[in-house]
């Protein structure tokens, strides 16, 4: 059994060193909302590299939010992992009526979670091996998945 470690961050490299340690802890599932993914650095050649190896090792990845147009333009690496991984990696857009939402989280494995408090801030918290900490992002992302739509389909025609 994992011990319980929360730590606060209120930096965009203590975010990015969070979120690289939770790209390290996933095994089998990562769930993440944020309203467009600009201050994850989905981008960089390392986390490239671990969103790869987790998925080579059968894990799924979802992201949802509500505009996928930041990742588009700046994250090359991660459209070529949805290409070769689709079946595991699946992208969502929210609906008008979800646009109010600024928080920001990552779900790792039912037992880790990141959140921001706000997306156009950097003040978080990170929680690992600790079950009760994910109940509340869980629920908001299973909520959030249910009412969006597929976005960032593999091709330029989505088949």
């Amino acid at each position: 059994m994992q011990e319980q470690n929360t730590t606060r961050f209120d930096t965009r490299a203590e975010f990015e060193a969070q979120f690289r340690a939770c790209l390290a802890a996933a095994r089998t599932r990562l769930d993440l909302f944020d309203p467009d993914f600009a201050v994850f650095p989905l981008g960089s050649i390392e986390v490239d590299a671990a969103l790869c190896d987790f998925l080579k090792r059968g894990g799924v990845l979802r992201l949802a939010m509500h505009t996928p147009a930041y990742i588009e333009r700046h994250y090359p690496r991660f459209i070529r992992l949805l290409r070769d991984y689709s079946h595991l990696l699946e992208c969502r857009a929210t609906p008008k009526t979800l646009k109010q939402l600024t928080d920001s989280f990552c779900i790792v494995d039912e037992v880790h979670v990141l959140r921001r408090f706000h997306s156009e801030h950097m003040r978080g918290e990170a929680a690992f091996g600790s079950p009760g900490a994910v109940d509340l992002p869980r629920h908001r992302f299973d909520a959030i998945w249910e009412e969006s739509k597929a976005a960032l389909q593999s091709t330029r025609t989505g088949l």
